[in-house]
């Protein structure tokens, strides 16, 4: 018994010990089988582990693979005697420059061979469909079969990115240099691999991954119709690098200048930095143009664009009283420093030149309605250097404005600015004690040196730069103080010199035959003309709180700040003769007599001229300012300002014989919106107007006030801008109900917009198209999908009213006439649906007493398409202009377009 018992214990333990190796061993392999495979599997183990480590297959046969090759899968490994191993769910086998997944991939360990495809779930979509990568590219296959050792294989349904386009094809093969060979494959740009919307039905085909596809005769489809256009083969070349190459021109037919080819030059990929673009046009009739544009960037330094266009216009038959040829020239600059670059130093331009003639010629502009309207054009460079331990900043500036309607040109170079902050030169170095009275004295100084001209832009060049150009220079040194009396009350004393170079003086004379002042000589050379004076302010603020009574609960108090304040100021008479500034010349009169006119040397310089008269000048100012608190519907206390400001100011001359009290200026500001204010200021004139002994209108010595009026309303000017969108009326109707607006509060709130890159959109990871954004469809509150339209309507509008001193006045009232300046500009767009949207632009002149050139656009996506549609009814030029064109830049030659003729559009100034 004692035998038998030991022998079973023996052959339980030798049996506990042959169960934990096995189970070891299948824990180390990691081998395990899922129910919905058992079938198809000739083997009766059942195994329960599903964790599933990388293996590695280190033993290399003869003739085999000269590097592992490293397996692994999420839910089982089954090895088979036949030399096969089995990998099941998301399974993945990697050799050096090789990856392959899918759901199910079988290995055959004597051959190197592999085998992979996906499985279909219970709704019978395919799942886990084999992803193939040699080296960086990718394919995406339905079957493949592949061989590690000679690096061929088959693949069925593959389809590989290539550049901004995809290659499918049923059936390819791949050769040893990864291209892959295949037969009545597709290219598109379409990211729709399954069904796209257009495609190059390609017979014959041969791909190398970012370098190429040629393919033998090829015929183009469009929505599974086959149209009769088709090549005998074609080239497509890929990079994923920076390199030169052609660029493509466009023909283009017009009725002025003939058939023509634009746009056609050559791409040079300089450097990383820079690169260089050189374009050309040419026309049948004669017309021809070049461009050239580079762009260059240094990072963290700057960045930058450079732009030269010429072109030779030739419009009409030679010979014939239309033939006109016009020669035009544009330079574009825009250079943009980096802010971490330099901190004490700033350079920056922004120039925008050409003849008055290019924008209405360039042929690119027939169709922009915003280039072929714009009036103004202004350019500018600068420059700025600060060097904060001497409170020193000098800023170069050079800027041009040209006008397009009669060719007129301003330019100003250079325009420079030096200027010292304030310095205390009496300040103590080691205070001790309380600051002392003359420690507060500051001084500050400004020269600003300009040289400017107004001409034609065609005389420019041709100008003399001292008989031609305006220069001068200009010293401004103030000192002051300011002082605290009775705690309340804040005295600044300050005394001021102003010092002008100019370079030429001129006098005048009464020309009797032309009636006229003309100028009688111009004295070139160096000419110092200065002035100064003394003022002492005084001013204080007084506040007031009161609860309102006409205003609605929730409003708390409302504040007012006054700000009343006087200065002192006096100055003498720089127009005697001691000073030199000004002289007299004598008038006749029709009566016999002769009127003695003082003028000034320097009356027209840049920099003007002391003004005439002793002055001592008491000037009175007032401002007002209104704000109020309120509680919100959460019972938050918020402030809105009722009333900016609201001043007025006047003044009195004292040492003045005659008119000693100035104009009444009146302002106004209210902040109407966050983003908007609105600003005006007027002038209500103190003395009215009469008539001398000759019957010329002059200034009264009386004021408006002695004869019970208020004063002479000189006119004002003012511009609104507003836009109206979407939540316009939510942001109304929370105003006055108190309610917080939608979206407020949360992050990205008012005035934030998400940009969606939209299916065949460039972006800046090379150009690829992207998958779109989506979203959930919002419902209201009775379930059904919200309605929305994104729209928005922008208003300018500028309105101005001023004396009309050329009209006759009217000798009842003596009054003049009033003029009216009115502008208005209209622009907006609306999006109708996801794939349609439409712009607009128009205004009114209301001194033509038309409506201004009018545009509107249409456009609408349609994926890998995009149709656009441009017409002009109102303006100086109609035109209409229809495309349909596909997004790939590799495509742009892919579209068909219909524009009106542009002979009847071009008129000139």
């Amino acid at each position: 018994m004692k035998v038998k018992t030991t022998i079973s214990f023996l052959l339980l333990f030798l049996l506990l010990i042959i169960s934990a190796e096995a189970e070891s061993q299948r824990r180390n392999r990691n081998v395990s089988l899922p129910r919905n495979q058992r079938d198809s599997l000739q083997t009766g183990d059942t195994l329960r582990n599903d964790s599933i480590p990388v293996d590695t297959l280190a033993a290399k046969k003869k003739d085999g693979l000269d590097a592992p090759v490293t397996y692994e899968a999420t839910d089982s490994i089954v090895f088979t005697q036949n030399g096969y191993a089995h990998l099941y769910g998301n399974s993945k086998v990697n050799y050096p420059q090789a990856e392959l997944t899918a759901a199910v991939i079988t290995m055959n360990m004597d051959s190197s061979t592999v085998y992979a495809h996906g499985v279909e779930d219970s709704l019978g979509v395919m799942q886990g469909t084999p992803v193939f990568k040699d080296g960086e590219t990718p394919y995406e296959t339905n079957t493949i079969r592949y061989n590690f050792k000679s690096k061929r294989g088959i693949i069925s349904n593959v389809v590989s990115q290539q550049g901004e386009g995809y290659v499918t094809g049923n059936n390819a093969k791949k050769g040893t240099g990864n291209e892959m060979y295949m037969k009545d494959g597709k290219y598109t740009t379409c990211d729709n691999h399954e069904h796209p919307h257009f495609y190059m039905q390609m017979t014959y085909a041969k791909v190398r991954p970012k370098k190429n596809v040629v393919t033998g005769p090829a015929y183009l489809v469009v929505e599974d119709v086959p149209l009769p256009l088709a090549v005998p083969f074609f080239f497509f070349p890929f990079s994923s690098s920076y390199s030169s190459g052609f660029l493509m021109p466009t023909y283009m037919d017009d009725s002025s200048r003939g058939f023509g080819l634009t746009d056609g030059g050559y791409y040079f990929a300089i450097s990383d930095q820079m690169d260089l673009k050189l374009r050309g046009d040419i026309f049948t009739k004669g017309s021809w143009a070049l461009n050239a544009e580079s762009n260059y960037v240094k990072r963290y330094k700057y960045s930058g664009l450079f732009q030269a266009s010429y072109q030779v216009t030739k419009t009409g038959d030679k010979g014939l009283p239309d033939y006109s040829v016009s020669k035009d020239f544009k330079i574009v600059w825009s250079h943009r420093q980096d802010a971490k670059a330099n901190p004490n130093s700033t350079f920056s331009a922004s120039v925008n030149f050409s003849t008055s003639s290019y924008e209405l010629s360039n042929i690119g502009n027939l169709y922009n309605s915003q280039a072929m309207t714009q009036n103004t054009k202004t350019s500018s460079i600068s420059y700025t250097r600060s060097f904060p331990d001497q409170k020193l900043t000098i800023s170069a500036t050079s800027n041009i404005a040209q006008t397009m309607k009669d060719s007129s040109i301003a330019v100003t170079l250079p325009d420079l600015t030096i200027s010292l902050s304030n310095i205390y030169p009496f300040k103590r170095k080691k205070a001790v004690g309380e600051e002392r009275w003359y420690e507060k004295i500051s001084v500050r100084y400004t020269g600003h040196l300009k040289n400017s001209i107004k001409t034609k832009d065609n005389l420019l060049f041709k100008s003399n730069l001292i008989k031609d150009w305006e220069n001068g220079m200009q010293h401004e040194i103030p000192i002051s103080a300011t002082f605290t009396l009775f705690k309340y009350f804040n005295l600044t004393p300050s005394v001021n010199y102003t010092e002008r170079w100019y370079t030429r003086k001129i006098t005048k004379g009464w020309d009797e035959t032309a009636n006229k002042e003309v100028d009688t000589d111009t004295i070139y050379g160096f000419h110092r003309v200065y002035n100064y004076n003394a003022s002492l302010g005084l001013n204080t603020k007084i506040y007031g709180m009161y609860k309102p009574i006409f205003l609605p609960k929730k409003a708390i108090q409302i504040r007012h700040v006054i700000t009343p304040s006087i200065s002192l100021s006096a100055a003498p008479d720089f127009t005697t003769s001691r000073y030199g500034y000004y002289d007299t010349y004598y008038r006749p009169n029709s009566n016999g007599t002769q009127d003695t006119v003082k003028y000034s040397y320097y009356a027209n310089q840049m920099f003007g001229v002391p003004s005439g008269g002793k002055q001592g000048n008491v000037t009175f100012s007032i401002s007002n300012n209104l704000e109020m608190k309120y509680k919100d519907k959460n019972d938050s206390i918020k402030k809105v300002s009722l009333i900016d400001e609201l001043g007025a100011s006047l003044s009195y001359n004292m040492a003045a014989t005659t008119r000693p009290w100035s104009d009444l200026t009146l302002n106004a500001r209210l902040k109407l919106t966050k983003s908007y204010t609105f600003s005006m200021s007027s002038t209500f004139k103190t003395y009215g107007y009469k008539f001398d002994e000759q019957g010329n209108v002059v200034d009264n010595d009386r004021t408006e006030w002695s004869y019970g009026r208020f004063g002479i309303f000189q006119g004002y000017s003012s511009s609104f801008s507003y836009t109206f969108n979407n939540d316009t009326w939510k942001k109304v109707k929370a105003f006055f109900t108190g309610e917080k607006e939608e979206g407020e509060g949360k992050e990205g709130g008012e005035g934030t917009e998400t940009d969606e890159t939209t299916e065949g959109e460039d972006t800046a990871s090379g150009g690829l198209p992207s998958k779109k954004k989506t979203e959930k469809a919002a419902v209201d509150e009775d379930g059904y999908m919200a309605f929305k339209m994104p729209w928005s309507i922008n208003v300018n509008y500028g309105f101005g009213i001023t004396e009309d001193r050329s009209a006759e006045i009217n000798k009842k009232k003596m009054r003049y006439p009033y003029k009216y300046t009115q502008n208005l500009s209209i622009n907006g767009n609306i999006k109708i649906s996801n794939k349609w949207a439409i712009s607009f632009n128009s205004g009114y002149d209301f001194d033509a007493k038309e409506i201004v050139q009018t545009a509107f656009n249409i456009t609408r996506d349609l994926h890998c398409f995009s149709m656009s549609a441009s017409l002009s009814p109102f303006g100086r030029w109609k035109y209409y202009n229809f495309t349909i064109r596909a997004n790939a830049s590799i495509l742009q030659d892919l579209k068909w377009e219909q524009r009106s003729q542009t002979q009847s559009n071009i008129q000139w100034y």
